[in-house]
């Protein structure tokens, strides 16, 4: 069964922050972990521009993505996005579902030119997956970002929609 991608409610916050409190999850992003609830609150709160979807498998939150659209007008043609997928449903296509209704989200409604994120060179699955739906490496960021106590690299990758 196909998850449920939706628009995040705030009955949803504390099962948003259980995937961030996952390790697999946390070590793949800036965030730290112990992170309290409030941190995850302002997910929840009217930003302009920022759209958070969750996927929802058998009444379970199991994933999240957050797409930010840029705000400077010289860059409201671009977004942002970000991302996690609980621990037992990775590799199971939530993050493909997610994903897929972020760039229809992006192409279709907010007529978007470009989307855009940043990955850890060493996250293989995370990296396989953007490629898969068209994203392409534009830079890597020499020890970007400390995990598991070594400076890692992270990669710059975007996916240009074709307007012509």
């Amino acid at each position: 069964m196909p998850p449920v991608i939706r628009h995040a409610e705030p009955a949803d916050l504390a099962a948003v922050k259980a995937i961030y409190d996952q390790p697999s999850v946390y070590a793949n992003t800036l965030q730290l972990p112990f992170q309290p609830q409030a941190k995850w609150q302002s997910l929840f709160e009217p930003q302009s521009g920022f759209y958070n979807l969750v996927a929802e498998l058998e009444g379970q939150v199991v994933g999240q993505l957050g797409l930010q659209v840029m705000q400077n007008p010289r860059r409201r043609h671009a977004a942002e996005f970000g991302m996690g997928v609980s621990e037992p449903f990775q590799g199971q296509g939530i993050g493909s579902a997610l994903l897929r209704a972020a760039l229809d989200l992006a192409d279709n409604w907010l007529a978007l030119r470009r989307v855009e994120l940043l990955v850890y060179s060493s996250n293989e699955s995370a990296i396989a997956l953007y490629e898969r739906f068209g994203f392409e490496v534009e830079a890597e960021l020499a020890d970007y970002a400390y995990q598991y106590g070594n400076y890692i690299s992270a990669l710059v990758m975007s996916r240009l929609r074709n307007t012509a």
